[in-house]
């Protein structure tokens, strides 16, 4: 660590807010902010609103001047070229040489990785995969992201886009298109949007009361669908037993990919409980080749909202060097 420099800036980048903060070298958030990812179609003006308040942050906490490096998580972004390279969930046309404009606004060195390869560095170096070799990050937000350790180590693949497990097919026939433009995407089921698209598809197909009624159709959320289920609306418990059988017969399958000790479930959608989990549990288990049955782990992150991103993309910057 430069003692003269002894802060990082780590920014995660979702699809529907972008969170930032300023982490000391033990890994604590000393102060964090968050703008809308989708407020500006210009990237040019997200950049500026970005270096704003960031600037506006760094001057709360006398930290000017004292930033080492920035580490970013983002979607589809690649750690060995510092591009974005096809952000299906973001406003912007592709690819876009993400850690080049950002270094050149800030005058700091950065560097990025995909938004789940973040979280799972934070969770492996701060949370509940401390002491971990083999596990995988599981990320519920606006799209299905995934980590993969493998050995201690994250796995990047031969291009740096490893991992990107959101993008299995669940559904071979009759899929829902997702927005790589394939169809049939885990994503398209398991992530906040799948849900709410769920509810809205057993709504239309079903005259059952729902509390779910009272909502303009278009304006359904995965919270509206949560908040209904736990009051005890059998339609939106009904979605909840769907989406947590699917995601569990996906994890059945993964873990024949790399025999991870656990699974770490990190993002909105993680925190449904049980009415996520049990389904989930039971679709697993009941999937799961026999070899590995009870032996892997369910995890929910240990980090507080969105600090996994933020402390993994943080724990980059001190990596970050200029780019040439």
């Amino acid at each position: 660590m430069n003692n003269s420099k002894p802060y990082v800036i780590g920014i995660d980048m979702g699809g529907t807010n972008t969170v930032f903060g300023i982490v000391d070298a033990r890994g604590i958030v000393l102060a964090s902010n968050s703008i809308k990812t989708r407020k500006h179609s210009n990237i040019n003006d997200y950049i500026d609103e970005l270096y704003e308040e960031c600037t506006r942050l760094m001057k709360s906490i006398n930290a000017e001047d004292k930033i080492f490096g920035i580490g970013v998580g983002a979607p589809n972004a690649n750690y060995f070229t510092g591009m974005i390279e096809d952000g299906v969930n973001l406003p912007w046309p592709t690819p876009i040489p993400f850690a080049q404009m950002l270094s050149d606004k800030f005058g700091i060195p950065v560097a990025i990785t995909n938004d789940a390869n973040a979280a799972a560095i934070g969770e492996m170096t701060y949370g509940a995969a401390r002491g971990l070799k083999d596990f995988i990050m599981i990320t519920l937000g606006t799209g299905v992201g995934s980590g993969i350790v493998i050995n201690g180590q994250l796995v990047y693949g031969h291009d740096g886009f490893a991992g990107e497990l959101g993008h299995v097919i669940v559904k071979r026939n009759n899929g829902r298109l997702c927005g790589c433009g394939r169809t049939g995407c885990l994503e398209t089921y398991c992530s906040a949007t799948g849900v709410a698209r769920t509810a809205r598809e057993y709504l239309e197909i079903t005259d059952a009361p729902s509390l779910l009624r009272d909502i303009a159709i278009e304006d359904i959320t995965s919270k509206d669908v949560y908040d209904a289920a736990m009051a005890g609306d059998e339609l939106a418990k009904s979605v909840f037993e769907y989406t947590g059988t699917i995601l569990g017969e996906a994890l059945a399958d993964f873990t024949v990919f790399s025999a991870p000790e656990a699974f770490v479930l990190f993002g909105g959608l993680a925190k449904s409980g049980e009415l996520l989990l049990k389904p989930m549990r039971e679709a697993m288990e009941k999937n799961m080749l026999s070899i590995w049955k009870g032996k892997v782990n369910i995890l929910l992150s240990e980090l507080k909202e969105a600090d996994a991103a933020v402390l993994g993309a943080s724990a980059l910057g001190w990596e970050a060097k200029p780019l040439a």
